[in-house]
């Protein structure tokens, strides 16, 4: 029985914004073996959100999980997000889509989107917490938290707010946890200060901890444990952390996990050492931490695949992956906008909860693939 909410099975969740793809398209039939054996597993948490897979993944969920499963069997969290709402009249109709993509009549867990001080004054214009706890005592909601990417002190804030949140969910993984930028450490004390359980995001930094440069790799080798192992357990087991998502993206990936967390054992001494020693390495090394979340890409006016080209980067600067030039030149940029198209709009630094420099950063991407030949 999880020690904060009786309907969650255990305190590991799939995060359904990274799901297998094949041809452009969702790969449905792995989906639903995923979701088969995650729940074969003992897990029941699914968390989702309106914009994940541009749009697709509420559809996904209906097809793989919910028409499948009686409603006791999963828990499920989807979130409000001001990509899309004006106002708080669209709040209400953009709710009870959600509901209807899904296929459920209530979410058990319904969060604020992406908090931070850019969108909250936002949300508290529109009422959206006021509509979120209206929604709860309707039955349509069982319990109403946030995601949040932001300072402790912005958290802070919003939790004095609104006493009345039941969760929050954070990005955090031993990378960022004395991170300035992200600051996962003071925010997961700021939660505790304000007695709400915490939902780990990213707790594998969007992959970036389960592929680790050589040097890094060789201190976790010594361990005898995998990269994602390390990094998942690393957030497992802090006390007030009652569930962490991973964000799978295949079978392989899911059998892992849910076979570490089955047999689930916190750090020891020896590994958190090693944890904090392959951070500062990283630190060092200056890969670009984009966590591949996308929401960067669907309002970019040149359809740069922006996390892609990063990806292409720091696989050839950091990793000497030769085929870096071409899958940046034949796959990523195929039919799409190139580094070196960026207009310098800013949409795309507006969107990214990373607060990454994306313009600077494309003309890096730009200077390493797009040079002219003599």
């Amino acid at each position: 029985m999880n020690k904060f909410f009786a309907e969650v099975n255990k305190n590991f969740g799939l995060g359904c914004m990274r799901l297998p793809e094949r041809d452009g398209a969702i790969d449905v039939d792995q989906v639903k073996q995923m979701v088969d054996e995650f729940i074969d597993g003992g897990f029941n948490y699914f968390d989702t959100a309106h914009g994940y897979h541009s749009q697709r993944s509420e559809p996904t969920l209906k097809e793989c999980l919910t028409s499948r499963y009686p409603r006791d069997k999963y828990v499920l969290t989807d979130k409000l997000t001001d990509f899309f709402f004006k106002s708080n009249k669209d709040i209400r109709p953009l709710f009870e889509m959600q509901l209807r993509q899904c296929g459920v009549e209530y979410f058990d867990f319904y969060l604020m989107h992406a908090q931070s001080r850019k969108n909250y004054d936002f949300f508290r214009q529109c009422n959206a917490y006021e509509t979120a706890f209206k929604l709860k005592s309707e039955g349509k909601v069982r319990h109403v938290g946030i995601s949040f990417h932001d300072t402790a002190d912005v958290l802070d804030k919003i939790l004095t707010d609104y006493p009345d949140l039941d969760v929050v969910q954070l990005q955090l993984n031993y990378l960022d946890w004395d991170d300035p930028a992200v600051q996962s450490r003071a925010n997961y004390e700021v939660c505790v200060k304000h007695n709400k359980p915490v939902i780990v995001m990213e707790p594998i930094k969007g992959g970036h901890l389960a592929k680790l440069t050589e040097s890094a790799s060789l201190l976790v080798n010594a361990l005898n444990v995998s990269p994602a192992n390390l990094a998942l357990r690393f957030a497992v087991s802090l006390d007030n952390v009652f569930m962490t998502l991973s964000g799978m993206s295949n079978i392989a990936q899911l059998r892992e996990n849910v076979s570490l967390m089955k047999n689930f054992a916190p750090l020891t001494e020896r590994e958190l050492r090693v944890a904090r020693s392959v951070a500062a390495l990283i630190k060092g090394e200056n890969i670009i931490p984009c966590t591949a979340c996308r929401y960067c890409v669907d309002g970019c006016p040149k359809h740069i695949s922006i996390p892609d080209l990063f990806a292409c980067l720091n696989a050839k600067r950091h990793f000497n992956d030769w085929n870096a030039d071409f899958y940046y030149n034949n796959v990523h940029t195929k039919g799409q906008g190139k580094a070196g198209d960026c207009i310098k709009c800013g949409k795309c630094e507006r969107a990214c909860p990373q607060g990454l420099h994306i313009r600077e950063l494309l003309n890096d991407v730009a200077a390493e693939f797009e040079r002219k030949s003599d």
